[in-house]
């Protein structure tokens, strides 16, 4: 018989955004007995780890219009990591690099899996937080009922977005989160009647674009010829406010004058701004870590307080839960261990 040692209330912590980093932070707080409540303003699962679909005349094609790919240095992201292989969320992409990893079947697939059981809600835009009596009250739009109360509240969010939330409450952390700005990235998604025909591999960067992927070459993938073009970050920013058909239209022309001959008819063309779509390099060198403030119950995580990428924003997630569990006062609200009778 297993029975605990003493009955207590696990804290309540409410997570703005649930990609990756949020995710990561939830499932970690989760386990060790924490009750989580994880807002996102998106519609599905992913953040900057999203797929789309777009269906055109020659079937699906399938964009990880994010992030291409991802690695796993960090000991305990790859225990991770090798966790999805194994269930079939993700894989190798060989092509790309020894160490590279793809979701499976679409770059969303691992948040898809971290958050299903988990207390997710969807289409919830924060608009700010207010600290009550009884805890933290997160107002939401829609459908502008406030959420809470909250004993902590986590936002794993850009720098930009969380400066806005924590200017009123901790200005010190509000001053943190301004210092750490995000770079702007355009990414074009296209799709062609035939193949590309590639003498000497995919086109390297140049000024405008940064990045071609054939989303064909991806294990599993499959459907019409699928590319993906992400704009230099520089180029983004000077583009920032153009509109979305000129953009995808000026990237492909870039990939035509890159490849130095024409390409096949284009059948599907749409572009999406990531407007907070990674760290600045400046910001990413000066990355601090997770940051908790257990005085007043207010966190923050992402890949921008890490560093950059996938990795990051995982690491950063999971360190900020356990920091958050060994905080004293949480400790002395969750169950200690069971013990076996």
């Amino acid at each position: 018989m297993v029975t605990p040692s003493r009955i207590a209330r696990p804290r309540r912590v409410a997570i703005i955004g649930a990609g990756m980093a949020g995710l990561a932070c939830a499932q970690r707080l989760t386990a060790a007995g924490v009750s989580v409540r994880l807002l996102d303003k998106g519609r599905g699962a992913g953040g900057r780890m999203s797929t789309r679909r777009i269906e055109t005349p020659l079937g699906e094609a399938c964009f990880d219009f994010g992030a291409p790919f991802f690695v796993a240095r960090d000991p305990d992201f790859r225990l991770c990591v090798e966790g999805w292989i194994l269930a079939g969320h993700a894989c190798a992409w060989p092509s790309e690099g020894p160490e590279a990893v793809v979701g499976r079947p679409s770059m969303n697939a691992p948040l898809k899996a971290m958050a299903q059981d988990l207390d997710v809600a969807r289409s919830a835009h924060v608009t700010g937080l207010r600290r009550a009596p009884a805890g933290w009250m997160v107002d939401v739009m829609p459908p502008g009922l406030p959420e809470g109360p909250f004993d902590a509240v986590v936002l794993a969010i850009p720098p930009e977005q969380a400066t806005l939330l924590l200017n009123p409450h901790a200005f010190d952390l509000a001053v943190c989160s301004a210092k750490a700005l995000s770079a702007p990235i355009w990414t074009a998604m296209v799709v062609f009647d035939a193949p590309l025909l590639l003498d000497q591999g995919r086109p390297g960067p140049c000024e405008t674009l940064a990045l071609a992927v054939s989303e064909n070459s991806k294990p599993g993938r499959a459907g019409p010829e699928a590319w993906t073009l992400q704009a230099t970050p520089q180029w983004s920013r000077a583009n920032l406010e153009s509109a979305a058909p000129l953009i995808a239209t000026r990237l492909v022309d870039t990939l035509a004058r890159r490849l130095l001959r024409p390409l096949p008819q284009v059948v599907a063309l749409q572009a999406h701004r990531w407007r907070y779509a990674r760290p600045a390099a400046s910001a990413s060198a000066s990355a601090f870590g997770p940051v908790w403030r257990e005085t007043v119950g207010l966190g923050l995580c992402g890949d921008w307080v890490q560093g950059d990428g996938v990795e990051a924003a995982w690491v950063s997630g999971v360190r900020l839960a356990d920091r958050i569990c060994a905080s004293p006062s949480l400790a002395e609200a969750l169950p200690e261990p069971a013990a076996a009778l």
